[in-house]
Protein backbone atom coordinates (compact mmCIF):
# COMPACT_ATOMS: atom_id res chain seq x y z
CA UNK A 1 0.00 0.00 0.00
CA UNK A 2 2.86 2.36 0.92
CA UNK A 3 4.65 1.60 -2.32
CA UNK A 4 1.49 2.38 -4.27
CA UNK A 5 1.20 5.77 -2.54
CA UNK A 6 4.82 6.53 -3.43
CA UNK A 7 4.12 5.67 -7.06
CA UNK A 8 1.03 7.89 -7.13
CA UNK A 9 2.96 10.75 -5.46
CA UNK A 10 5.80 10.33 -7.94
CA UNK A 11 3.58 10.61 -10.98
CA UNK A 12 1.53 13.45 -9.50
CA UNK A 13 4.78 15.31 -8.89
CA UNK A 14 5.80 14.62 -12.47
CA UNK A 15 2.45 16.04 -13.68
CA UNK A 16 2.78 19.19 -11.56
CA UNK A 17 6.31 19.74 -12.80
CA UNK A 18 5.06 19.41 -16.35
CA UNK A 19 2.47 22.12 -15.61
CA UNK A 20 5.20 24.16 -13.91
CA UNK A 21 7.31 23.88 -17.05
CA UNK A 22 4.36 25.08 -19.17
CA UNK A 23 3.61 28.04 -16.86
CA UNK A 24 7.30 28.97 -16.94
CA UNK A 25 7.17 28.96 -20.73
CA UNK A 26 4.13 31.28 -20.61
CA UNK A 27 5.91 33.72 -18.28
CA UNK A 28 9.03 33.73 -20.43
CA UNK A 29 6.90 34.20 -23.55
CA UNK A 30 5.15 37.19 -21.97
CA UNK A 31 8.51 38.70 -21.02
CA UNK A 32 9.73 38.30 -24.60
CA UNK A 33 6.51 39.88 -25.88
CA UNK A 34 7.00 42.89 -23.57
CA UNK A 35 10.59 43.25 -24.77
CA UNK A 36 10.10 42.86 -28.53
CA UNK A 37 6.48 43.77 -29.38
CA UNK A 38 6.20 47.05 -31.27
CA UNK A 39 2.44 47.18 -31.84
CA UNK A 40 1.08 47.67 -28.33
CA UNK A 41 1.05 50.28 -25.60
CA UNK A 42 3.79 48.46 -23.71
CA UNK A 43 6.20 49.30 -26.54
CA UNK A 44 5.83 53.00 -25.75
CA UNK A 45 6.73 52.35 -22.13
CA UNK A 46 9.63 49.97 -22.69
CA UNK A 47 11.26 52.42 -25.13
CA UNK A 48 11.31 55.17 -22.49
CA UNK A 49 11.08 53.42 -19.13
CA UNK A 50 14.03 51.59 -17.64
CA UNK A 51 11.65 49.98 -15.13
CA UNK A 52 9.63 48.19 -17.81
CA UNK A 53 12.77 46.93 -19.53
CA UNK A 54 14.10 45.54 -16.25
CA UNK A 55 10.71 43.94 -15.54
CA UNK A 56 10.73 42.21 -18.93
CA UNK A 57 14.20 40.77 -18.25
CA UNK A 58 13.03 39.58 -14.83
CA UNK A 59 10.02 37.86 -16.41
CA UNK A 60 12.27 36.13 -18.94
CA UNK A 61 14.67 35.05 -16.20
CA UNK A 62 11.91 33.75 -13.90
CA UNK A 63 10.23 31.95 -16.80
CA UNK A 64 13.40 30.25 -17.97
CA UNK A 65 14.33 29.29 -14.41
CA UNK A 66 10.83 27.88 -13.88
CA UNK A 67 11.18 25.80 -17.03
CA UNK A 68 14.54 24.47 -15.85
CA UNK A 69 13.15 23.65 -12.40
CA UNK A 70 10.18 21.89 -13.95
CA UNK A 71 12.53 19.79 -16.05
CA UNK A 72 14.79 18.81 -13.14
CA UNK A 73 11.77 18.22 -10.93
CA UNK A 74 10.45 15.71 -13.45
CA UNK A 75 13.79 13.88 -13.42
CA UNK A 76 13.96 13.88 -9.61
CA UNK A 77 10.41 12.55 -9.35
CA UNK A 78 10.71 9.78 -11.93
CA UNK A 79 14.11 8.46 -10.74
CA UNK A 80 13.56 9.26 -7.00
CA UNK A 81 16.80 11.18 -6.42
CA UNK A 82 16.68 12.74 -2.92
CA UNK A 83 19.38 15.38 -3.44
CA UNK A 84 17.67 16.58 -6.60
CA UNK A 85 14.27 16.64 -4.88
CA UNK A 86 15.74 18.64 -1.98
CA UNK A 87 17.38 21.10 -4.36
CA UNK A 88 14.11 21.34 -6.26
CA UNK A 89 12.19 22.14 -3.04
CA UNK A 90 14.71 24.84 -2.05
CA UNK A 91 14.60 26.52 -5.46
CA UNK A 92 10.79 26.44 -5.47
CA UNK A 93 10.74 28.09 -2.05
CA UNK A 94 13.14 30.83 -3.18
CA UNK A 95 11.12 31.46 -6.36
CA UNK A 96 7.86 31.67 -4.39
CA UNK A 97 9.39 34.18 -1.93
CA UNK A 98 10.72 36.26 -4.85
CA UNK A 99 7.31 36.27 -6.55
CA UNK A 100 5.52 37.39 -3.38
CA UNK A 101 8.12 40.12 -2.79
CA UNK A 102 7.80 41.37 -6.39
CA UNK A 103 4.00 41.41 -6.14
CA UNK A 104 4.08 43.42 -2.91
CA UNK A 105 6.56 45.93 -4.37
CA UNK A 106 4.46 46.39 -7.52
CA UNK A 107 1.30 46.88 -5.46
CA UNK A 108 2.81 49.57 -3.23
CA UNK A 109 4.60 51.27 -6.17
CA UNK A 110 1.53 51.37 -8.46
CA UNK A 111 0.98 55.13 -8.03
CA UNK A 112 4.62 55.82 -8.85
CA UNK A 113 4.38 53.61 -11.95
CA UNK A 114 1.21 55.44 -13.06
CA UNK A 115 2.91 58.81 -12.58
CA UNK A 116 5.96 57.62 -14.52
CA UNK A 117 3.73 56.37 -17.33
CA UNK A 118 1.92 59.74 -17.55
CA UNK A 119 5.22 61.61 -17.75
CA UNK A 120 6.49 59.30 -20.50
CA UNK A 121 3.40 59.83 -22.67
CA UNK A 122 3.30 63.61 -22.13
CA UNK A 123 7.00 63.89 -22.99
CA UNK A 124 6.38 61.78 -26.10
CA UNK A 125 3.57 64.09 -27.23
CA UNK A 126 5.63 67.25 -26.60
CA UNK A 127 8.57 66.00 -28.70
CA UNK A 128 6.51 64.19 -31.34
CA UNK A 129 7.71 64.65 -34.94
CA UNK A 130 6.25 61.58 -36.67
CA UNK A 131 9.68 60.32 -37.71
CA UNK A 132 10.35 57.85 -34.88
CA UNK A 133 9.15 54.46 -36.12
CA UNK A 134 9.09 52.80 -32.71
CA UNK A 135 7.54 54.86 -29.91
CA UNK A 136 5.80 57.54 -32.00
CA UNK A 137 4.27 55.16 -34.53
CA UNK A 138 3.19 52.87 -31.72
CA UNK A 139 1.44 55.79 -30.04
CA UNK A 140 -0.21 56.64 -33.36
CA UNK A 141 -1.43 53.05 -33.56
CA UNK A 142 -2.90 53.31 -30.04
CA UNK A 143 -4.74 56.56 -30.76
CA UNK A 144 -6.15 55.27 -34.02
CA UNK A 145 -7.30 51.86 -32.77
CA UNK A 146 -8.63 53.13 -29.44
CA UNK A 147 -10.23 56.19 -31.08
CA UNK A 148 -8.77 58.64 -28.60
CA UNK A 149 -6.52 61.69 -28.68
CA UNK A 150 -3.78 62.70 -26.27
CA UNK A 151 -3.28 61.31 -22.78
CA UNK A 152 -6.04 63.13 -20.89
CA UNK A 153 -7.52 64.80 -23.99
CA UNK A 154 -6.67 66.50 -27.31
CA UNK A 155 -5.46 69.56 -25.38
CA UNK A 156 -2.23 67.69 -24.62
CA UNK A 157 -1.21 68.14 -28.25
CA UNK A 158 -1.20 71.94 -27.85
CA UNK A 159 2.09 71.50 -25.96
CA UNK A 160 3.75 69.82 -28.93
CA UNK A 161 6.80 71.80 -30.11
CA UNK A 162 5.62 71.90 -33.73
CA UNK A 163 1.93 72.54 -33.05
CA UNK A 164 2.54 75.21 -30.39
CA UNK A 165 4.17 77.47 -33.01
CA UNK A 166 0.76 78.63 -34.17
CA UNK A 167 0.49 76.30 -37.17
CA UNK A 168 -2.81 74.54 -37.90
CA UNK A 169 -1.46 71.07 -37.29
CA UNK A 170 -2.87 68.11 -35.38
CA UNK A 171 -1.97 64.47 -34.84
CA UNK A 172 -3.15 62.50 -37.89
CA UNK A 173 -3.88 59.42 -35.78
CA UNK A 174 -6.38 61.50 -33.74
CA UNK A 175 -8.47 62.01 -36.86
CA UNK A 176 -12.18 61.39 -36.30
CA UNK A 177 -13.28 60.13 -39.71
CA UNK A 178 -16.91 60.93 -38.94
CA UNK A 179 -16.05 64.66 -39.01
CA UNK A 180 -15.38 66.61 -42.22
CA UNK A 181 -11.75 67.21 -43.10
CA UNK A 182 -9.15 66.87 -45.81
CA UNK A 183 -6.54 64.28 -44.91
CA UNK A 184 -6.93 60.80 -43.45
CA UNK A 185 -3.49 59.50 -42.43
CA UNK A 186 -2.30 57.10 -39.75
CA UNK A 187 0.95 58.76 -38.66
CA UNK A 188 2.57 62.16 -38.53
CA UNK A 189 1.03 65.60 -38.32
CA UNK A 190 -1.78 66.82 -40.58
CA UNK A 191 -3.03 70.31 -41.39
CA UNK A 192 -6.64 71.27 -40.73
CA UNK A 193 -8.56 73.97 -42.58
CA UNK A 194 -11.36 74.49 -40.05
CA UNK A 195 -11.14 76.45 -36.81
CA UNK A 196 -11.09 73.23 -34.77
CA UNK A 197 -9.24 70.06 -35.82
CA UNK A 198 -11.45 67.01 -36.62
CA UNK A 199 -10.15 64.86 -33.76
CA UNK A 200 -11.54 62.62 -31.03
CA UNK A 201 -12.33 64.50 -27.84
CA UNK A 202 -11.59 61.74 -25.35
CA UNK A 203 -8.13 61.02 -23.94
CA UNK A 204 -6.45 57.65 -24.12
CA UNK A 205 -5.89 57.28 -20.38
CA UNK A 206 -9.21 55.50 -19.80
CA UNK A 207 -8.73 53.04 -22.65
CA UNK A 208 -5.10 52.41 -21.75
CA UNK A 209 -5.91 51.82 -18.08
CA UNK A 210 -8.58 49.34 -19.13
CA UNK A 211 -6.06 47.61 -21.42
CA UNK A 212 -3.51 47.42 -18.62
CA UNK A 213 -6.15 46.18 -16.18
CA UNK A 214 -7.22 43.42 -18.57
CA UNK A 215 -3.63 42.32 -19.13
CA UNK A 216 -2.84 42.53 -15.41
CA UNK A 217 -5.70 40.10 -14.83
CA UNK A 218 -4.08 37.63 -17.22
CA UNK A 219 -0.68 38.09 -15.58
CA UNK A 220 -2.19 37.72 -12.11
CA UNK A 221 -4.01 34.56 -13.15
CA UNK A 222 -0.79 33.06 -14.51
CA UNK A 223 1.15 34.00 -11.37
CA UNK A 224 -1.52 32.55 -9.07
CA UNK A 225 -1.56 29.37 -11.15
CA UNK A 226 2.22 29.12 -10.93
CA UNK A 227 2.12 29.72 -7.15
CA UNK A 228 -0.44 26.93 -6.66
CA UNK A 229 1.65 24.53 -8.74
CA UNK A 230 4.75 25.57 -6.77
CA UNK A 231 3.09 24.87 -3.41
CA UNK A 232 1.81 21.48 -4.55
CA UNK A 233 5.21 20.68 -6.02
CA UNK A 234 6.92 21.57 -2.72
CA UNK A 235 4.53 19.37 -0.72
CA UNK A 236 4.82 16.40 -3.07
CA UNK A 237 8.61 16.70 -3.37
CA UNK A 238 9.00 16.60 0.42
CA UNK A 239 6.64 13.63 0.71
CA UNK A 240 8.52 11.76 -1.98
CA UNK A 241 11.92 12.78 -0.56
CA UNK A 242 10.99 11.38 2.90
CA UNK A 243 9.73 8.14 1.36
CA UNK A 244 13.00 7.50 -0.51
CA UNK A 245 15.12 5.39 1.87
CA UNK A 246 18.08 4.76 -0.42
CA UNK A 247 18.82 6.32 -3.76
CA UNK A 248 19.27 3.96 -6.68
CA UNK A 249 21.31 5.79 -9.34
CA UNK A 250 21.26 2.69 -11.56
CA UNK A 251 17.74 3.74 -12.59
CA UNK A 252 19.05 6.96 -14.13
CA UNK A 253 19.66 6.48 -17.85
CA UNK A 254 23.25 6.93 -19.00
CA UNK A 255 23.96 8.79 -22.25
Amino acid sequence: MGKGCITVTKYFLFLFNLLFFIFGALIMGFGLWVLFDNQSFIAVLQESSHTVKVASYILIGVGSLSMAMGFFGCIGAIYEIRCLLGLYFTCLLLILIAQITAGVLIYFQRDRLKHEMSNIIKDLIINYTGENRTTEHTWDYIQKTMKCCGWTGPGNWSQNLLISNGTKLYSCSCRNESLPGTEVKSVGLCEHLLSDPPVYQTGCITSVEKWLLDNCGVILGICVGVAVVELLGMILSMCLCKSVVQEDYTKVPKY
